[in-house]
């Protein structure tokens, strides 16, 4: 596996109802051999919600990793300059994330751990899952498609009926994303039908 040996930076934002398939696809990672980072933004380690709590989600990440998470602007700094990450994967990447990532904001951990590892030109790779993709937010997703290093997990609309401009990443292709990216190819088709 291309994954084994490489050291990858995961990034959890604030789409709390994506955490199992996230958690999953780290889970994955480590077995694969990758030496795995968590970063958490701000609402990502302080929020409980019906889908589990803050300390267990942390408590998570540092089990199946061997790592503390990164819960700091001044911890994910580093980052750039030491540069250990291969590649970089901000998963769940919500559309509060995506709009901010694409204007260059770094006010949050996970955003400072992204300034920080494209600095270095190195692939960072974004898993979206955003209830506003399709609206306020799709001119977010056009600015990072065709922006250097960024590469997508591909997505799809996971409610058209509820929810018609929501898109979700199919968390499940993470790792093929990741080798395709540290090889500097987006995954095609972006766009698929979402099950």
């Amino acid at each position: 596996m291309k994954l084994e040996g490489t050291t990858i930076g995961v990034a959890l934002t604030g789409s709390f109802c994506t955490y199992k398939k996230v958690f999953a696809q780290i889970e994955a990672l480590v077995k694969m051999g990758a030496d795995v980072y968590t970063i958490f933004s701000d609402k990502a380690q302080t929020f409980n919600t019906r889908f589990g709590t803050a300390e267990e989600f942390l408590k998570k990440a540092k089990e199946l990793t061997g790592h503390d998470p990164i819960l700091t602007i001044p911890d994910a700094e580093p980052i750039g300059p030491k540069s250990y990450l291969d590649i970089l994967i901000i998963a769940p990447c919500t559309g509060n994330t995506l709009a901010k990532l694409a204007y260059g904001m770094t006010d949050s951990p996970v955003l400072m751990a992204a300034k920080a590892h494209i600095r270095n030109e190195k692939p960072l790779v974004l898993a979206i899952a955003t209830n506003d993709a399709l609206g306020f937010n799709m001119k977010n997703i056009g600015l990072l498609l065709n922006s250097p290093h960024i590469y997508f997990v591909p997505f799809g609309q996971d409610d058209v009926v509820k929810k018609p401009n929501s898109l979700i990443a199919h968390m499940e292709l993470i790792p093929e994303v990741l080798e395709m990216g540290l090889d500097r190819k987006q995954m095609q088709p972006v766009l698929r039908e979402y099950k």
